[in-house]
């Protein structure tokens, strides 16, 4: 009986089911299932949820001043990056790039309510973690979770992952920059063009059956889920905050660390951390990253060190026990 719901599973989760209509997951849908009741807004109705819409950079002028750094359209996302290049950290002995696990991001969406959703995923180091955390709920902005994206490491840190929705984006913006001035995360820097990364990117992207992208010193590859994702009554464009990331740091010799995070629904939790494990990938944490999302994802981060093209061909089989597709442009 054991054998035939693991063949089911093998049947159901193909290789040609994750890598067609990818363009599908660019298309919000209006109405998908029941939304959080108590997060409907007056006025819509049951079952109905609110789509994001698209924007220019221009639409953003108060929140990039309130910020104070540039951002970029990410589709439908407004999107911030504060890499923290202040930090030396090592994690069994390797030395983490900033875009490997140190990228703090936040990402602002409007919708056809005229309402806007803040999300992000901001690194702290554990000194600067309980005065961030007090600054943001000064101004109103949630964490919806605290946790790890990497073993044994040195210094502490921890990763947050915030949250705010209302109709003032300036506003949570200013409570935003009032919590990073409460922690070393540097400056912005002029953006340059990243350099080669020092890996097989053709046989990583064949292995994974996608384009990556470079960052800085790192390779990435997303994922995003074929579902429509909501939170509460909103639907999540896809990219933010249900995705899957695989990011390669070379280090030389052919050789990778890989880390980032696995976006999963509860019945293929098993099945991923299985087949992880298979591929001799280490487990850091699973857990959730929003409160109220319909369907209801877990993550799980994990860790490995090795020839980077065997690691993506290992990573694969757990990339395929999940209903997604690659991330239509890649870098979003």
């Amino acid at each position: 009986m054991a054998d035939e719901r693991q063949q089911d599973t093998r049947s159901r989760f193909t290789t040609s089911r994750r890598w067609v209509l990818a363009a599908a997951a660019t298309a919000p849908v209006v109405t998908a299932g029941r939304a959080n009741a108590d997060a409907r807004p007056v006025g819509t109705r049951e079952g109905t949820l609110v789509q994001p819409v698209l924007t220019k950079p221009a639409d953003w002028a108060d929140v990039r001043r309130a910020l104070g750094r540039p951002g970029d359209m990410k589709r439908y996302m407004y999107h911030t990056p504060f890499p923290r290049r202040d930090l030396t950290v090592f994690s069994h002995g390797v030395r983490i790039s900033p875009a490997l696990a140190l990228g703090t991001h936040v990402s602002f969406v409007r919708y056809a309510d005229k309402s806007t959703l803040l999300m992000g995923d901001v690194v702290v180091t554990e000194r600067e973690l309980q005065h961030f955390v007090d600054v943001l709920q000064r101004h109103g902005i949630m964490l919806t979770a605290l946790h790890k994206h990497l073993l044994a490491h040195s210094p502490e840190v921890w990763w947050i992952h915030v949250h705010a929705h209302g109709h003032d984006p300036v506003a949570v913006a200013r409570g935003l920059r009032a919590a990073f001035d409460r922690t070393g995360t540097p400056p912005a820097v002029p953006a340059t063009a990243p350099p080669p990364v020092d890996l097989d990117t053709a046989a990583i992207d064949a292995a994974l059956g996608v384009k990556g992208y470079p960052d800085d010193d790192v390779y990435k590859i997303t994922f995003v889920r074929r579902e429509t994702i909501a939170d509460g009554h909103v639907i999540l464009p896809p990219g933010l905050g249900s995705t899957t990331s695989v990011n390669f740091q070379p280090l030389g010799g052919r050789r990778a660390a890989l880390s980032g995070d696995l976006v999963m629904t509860a019945d293929e939790v098993q099945p991923v951390l299985l087949a992880l494990r298979q591929g001799g990938i280490e487990l850091v944490e699973v857990h959730h990253h929003n409160l109220t999302d319909q369907p209801r994802l877990f993550f799980v981060h994990y860790w490995a060190v090795g020839d980077a093209v065997s690691l993506a061909r290992s990573l694969r089989h757990a990339v395929d026990t999940t209903n997604v597709v690659p991330m239509p442009g890649g870098a979003g």
